[in-house]
């Protein structure tokens, strides 16, 4: 149960070998700065949190459901961290359009039937989790669709196909 718990954590990686856009890996080398989400590495002893002097810290793509099950929110991008008494190197895991490109793909990976083809998953994933934002209003309205943002090529709308 515990290994199957901690592998969990590390299905965020599925996203690579999907339909979405790779995304980018951004690493820190320094001083300890970097949060594992948002407390520096740390571990527990007699159940007090202590200053991490020397090891890794992992924290994998925070989420949660708000309002119903395809209303996905993304919290925090995954982090590996190594701290070496006050110094540390943090990989963490990002795209361009985070929060848009994790609540799409926490769809396809959760919600979606893994029976059909990748594309129909995406077309059900788009209808029932749209990425269309606008900004400004009258004439100076302009309507961003993510999913074209997130998407590889080869699964993004046609001209012509249905919006």
């Amino acid at each position: 149960m515990k290994l199957k718990y901690k592998l969990e954590q590390f299905r965020w990686i599925k996203a690579l070998f999907s339909p979405f856009t790779p995304f980018k890996i951004k690493w820190y080398v320094g001083k300890t700065q970097v949060g594992v989400p948002f407390f520096l590495p740390r571990k527990f002893v007699n159940g007090k949190a202590v200053p991490l002097k020397i090891g890794f810290s992992y924290c994998g793509l925070g989420w949660k459901t708000k309002w119903h099950e395809y209303d996905f929110r993304h919290e925090w991008n995954p982090i590996i961290s190594f701290v070496f008494f006050g110094y540390q190197i943090a990989m963490t895991v990002y795209h361009p359009h985070h929060s848009h490109y994790w609540e799409s793909w926490l769809c396809y990976e959760y919600r979606s039937d893994k029976n059909k083809s990748k594309r129909k998953r995406v077309n059900f994933c788009r209808r029932k989790s749209p990425q269309k934002w606008s900004t400004g209003h009258g004439e100076n309205k302009v309507v961003t669709d993510y999913w074209d943002l997130i998407l590889k090529p080869k699964y993004q709308r046609k001209p012509n196909e249905h919006k």
